[in-house]
């Protein structure tokens, strides 16, 4: 592998103010996402959305880079450009999504592992040629009565090590995701024991695995009470509250940390990564950015689907991505979504 190649491109990933839009939606789910705006789930409409977000002027200010999925990587803009020319052209880097989604871990109820390993080095060598240089593999963690199990959390640790070491080896920078879902009813310190405990096992398996820690971004949930827990922490409790943790478990050899929103709505992903970003603690990595849904949101309703809208659909994205730069240095504020 080319040391240089690998840490380069993961510190243009987190180039400061910058961050990166998850446009990976696999079939089912941006059928979803189009559903809500009563529009078709179909391969033009799929390419259409995209086009509308890759397109829109200027957002490279704010964009680094691209997670797609493997349709959307051979999809062209409407001038008929390859999706991955287009954005490189802009500064912003393509990247692909590799894993083949969460199954039921053996033996464990309610438990899943990511699969995906098997012919990994195979395809990784196809997406290097089509323009990747960086890819995402999520591995999910799941809280409830009696999990996760260690068995899970060493399963998705081992799968996220493996896999970033044959990006690694293929010369594109791996993006490592382990998310404790959010969904439950447990506190805020639940949410923060497991996560520890999750981000220990990654770490000690991309040692072992013989990972450049310098080569890859980390992609984490943040320590965030669950959705149907009675006690919602403050924003101000989980920046810091996140930050302790990602302090006691992320060595500083990693050059950046890009959150997942994990189904928070916009405004509340860009509050907690900006009040992180406010508590001016000296942090050896970057803090910035990896949203689907939190990037998206507000472009999709805007657009709706509708061929004169598409410009104010850009205008959403372009606002929306812009805000989250602005907490990546912890100077946004509510001010700016009335602006806006």
């Amino acid at each position: 592998m080319n040391q240089d190649t690998l840490t380069s491109t993961a510190r243009e990933l987190v180039a400061p103010a910058k961050g990166i839009l998850a446009a990976d939606e696999s079939f089912s789910t941006i059928g979803k996402r189009l559903a809500s705006i009563g529009v078709e789930n179909t391969e033009e409409n799929r390419r259409s959305y995209r086009d509308l977000l890759f397109s829109t002027p200027g957002v490279e200010a704010y964009i680094s880079g691209v997670i797609m999925f493997e349709e959307t990587l051979g999809q062209r803009t409407s001038e008929g450009k390859l999706f991955t020319e287009a954005l490189t052209e802009r500064g912003i880097i393509p990247g692909i999504k590799v894993d083949l989604g969460a199954k039921p871990l053996a033996l464990h109820n309610n438990e899943l592992v990511t699969s995906g390993l098997d012919g990994l080095r195979e395809r990784l060598v196809g997406f290097r040629e089509q323009g990747a240089r960086f890819a995402k593999w999520r591995a999910v963690i799941t809280i409830g009565d009696g999990i996760p199990s260690e068995a899970c959390i060493v399963a998705n640790a081992h799968a996220l090590a493996h896999y970033a070491a044959l990006c690694q080896e293929a010369e594109i920078v791996p993006i490592v995701e382990p998310e404790v879902l959010m969904d439950g009813g447990h506190d805020i310190d639940r949410c923060e024991q497991v996560t520890s405990r999750t981000l220990g096992e990654v770490f000690t398996a991309l040692r072992r695995h013989d990972v450049l820690l310098e080569g890859i971004l980390l992609k984490p949930n943040m320590v965030i009470s669950g959705t149907e827990s009675a006690s919602q922490a403050s924003i101000s409790e989980v920046a810091e509250r996140t930050m302790r943790c990602l302090l006691r478990n992320v060595p500083a050899a990693v050059p950046g940390i890009v959150f997942l929103s994990g189904g928070q709505d916009d405004v509340l992903a860009t509050a907690h990564l900006n009040a992180m970003n406010g508590l001016h603690v000296d942090t050896p990595w970057e803090l910035s950015f990896s949203y689907g849904r939190a990037l998206q949101q507000g472009a999709l309703k805007a657009w709706g689907g509708k061929p004169e809208q598409f410009a104010a659909g850009q205008k959403a994205f372009f606002q929306r991505a812009k805000a989250n730069s602005a907490a990546c240095s912890g100077r946004w504020d509510q001010g700016l979504e009335k602006t806006a």
